[in-house]
Parts: C-alpha cells; sequence; structure tokens
C-alpha cells in the first residue's frame, strides 16, 4: 500500500470509528479486535491499529493489559473535568490575544463569522438553523484561539477540544430541542460577541473570564440533560458513555 493511501485508510478509520463511538454504536466496556473492525471498514489492519492508537490519545479507548482495547466509561467529573479544562486554555489563549494584540485581518475574519452566526436565528423563537451555528461555532472557537499569536496555545486548544465531551460543539442542543436550549445559544453568541470586544479593547482579565464561563455552557446543558430532563438522554447518544 502506498504511503499516501495508507495515510488516508487511517485518517478515516480514526474519523469513523470515533464517530461510532460517539454515536454509541461501539458502547462503553466493549473490547474491539483489529480483524473484525478491519472488515468493517474495509481497510487493512494496520490502519485500524494505528486508529485505535490515536483514539487511546483522544481518551475514548483503554489499552487492556494483556493487548488489545477496550472502549472507555466515563463518570460525569470527567466530562466536567474535560469541559473545564477546554475553558482554562481557551482563557488563556483569549487573554493572550488581548494583551499581545490580534492582527487585523484576523479580527476582521473572527468578526465576520459572528455576523454569520447572528444570521442563523430567525425571527421565530424557535427558528434557528443549527447545523450552519454548529459549524460556525467551531469556526469561532479555531479563529479565537488562533488571535493569541502562539502555535503552542492554538495547538494545546485544539487538542483539548478533541477530548471526550470538551467540543465546543458537544452539548449543543439538537433540532427536536430548539425551544429548550434556545437560550442557552442566545447566551453563548452573547458571549462570543464580548469576547471578540475584550480583545479588541485589549482587555486580558476579561476575555480570559469571559471564554472561561462560555465553556461552562456546555457543563450547564449537561446538567439540564442529567438533572431536568432525562428523557434527551436518548437524543445525545454519546451520553451512554457516561456511567453514574
Amino acid at each position: 500500500m502506498k504511503q499516501t493511501e495508507a495515510a488516508t485508510h487511517g485518517r478515516r478509520a480514526v474519523i469513523e470509528l470515533r464517530e461510532k463511538i460517539l454515536s454509541g454504536e461501539l458502547q462503553g466496556g466493549m473490547r474491539l479486535f483489529e480483524v473484525p473492525l478491519a472488515e468493517l471498514l474495509q481497510i487493512s489492519r494496520t490502519p485500524v491499529r494505528e486508529a485505535m492508537s490515536r483514539l487511546v490519545e483522544e481518551g475514548l479507548l483503554d489499552r487492556l493489559p494483556n493487548g488489545g482495547f477496550i472502549v472507555r466509561r466515563f463518570h460525569v467529573s470527567d466530562v466536567v473535568d474535560s469541559i473545564e479544562l477546554r475553558g482554562v486554555v481557551e482563557g488563556m489563549s483569549a487573554r493572550l490575544a488581548a494583551e499581545r494584540g490580534a492582527r487585523p485581518e484576523a479580527m476582521a475574519a473572527i468578526k465576520r463569522t459572528l455576523a454569520q452566526l447572528d444570521a442563523c436565528f430567525g425571527s421565530q423563537f424557535d427558528e434557528v438553523d443549527f447545523d450552519a451555528y454548529s459549524d460556525l461555532n467551531q469556526l469561532f472557537h479555531q479563529q479565537m484561539a488562533a488571535l493569541s499569536g502562539s502555535e503552542i496555545v492554538r495547538r494545546e486548544v485544539e487538542r483539548v477540544s478533541a477530548l471526550p465531551f470538551a467540543s465546543p460543539s458537544a452539548f449543543l442542543p439538537g433540532r427536536m430541542n430548539l425551544t429548550v436550549f434556545r437560550r442557552s445559544l442566545w447566551t453563548g453568541q452573547e458571549q462570543h460577541k464580548a469576547m471578540v470586544s475584550a480583545v479588541e479593547l485589549r482587555e486580558g482579565a476579561r476575555a480570559e473570564a469571559i471564554a472561561r464561563e462560555h465553556a461552562r455552557t456546555a457543563r450547564h446543558n449537561l446538567e439540564y440533560i442529567l438533572n431536568e430532563d432525562p428523557s434527551l438522554l436518548e437524543q445525545v447518544k454519546a451520553l451512554a458513555l457516561i456511567q453514574g
């Protein structure tokens, strides 16, 4: 197999296995075997093995002492810690962006993203283009991390955001529950604007505080699902990985 082809298969294996775990198709506690997975993905065992090693780094799989891999189960405290860690790193990134000053073209780009996010909200209470909002929300966070001017910090934000359940869009509501969660979407968008404003005004402490509070939106949504409306558990399949 050519090197480029092997790399392509490896990336596809990581993406597909990650999706199968987070969708609940591969359940927590399940042991994974290379041969069946290679047959399922229609690729060789080598990229499957490499993909599972990558997912160990992301925290979705554990290595077994006698060889092989198992899908991790998580406690609620693990999820909360992942969210809080993202808030710390993103807060540092926002503070550095404010203190060092962001490039004008980068500020212009993130403001365009803010305008596009605003356009996701319609005039009706439950009228939200959720798919567009989710994609643009992810883009906003990537752009905010880049504003720090530090490649090290940007990479760390990317790494932390890849932790299980720590993605900025991890607990955004699905289309069926926009009425319940619409307020959190609006609050999140106002926090986006406040972060950009703080960076532009060179207010480092304020930018950091807003970014850290913003990360807690995911925690609030998680707590609502677990404590106020457990019926939503079936609609957020990744929550099947959480125990306790």
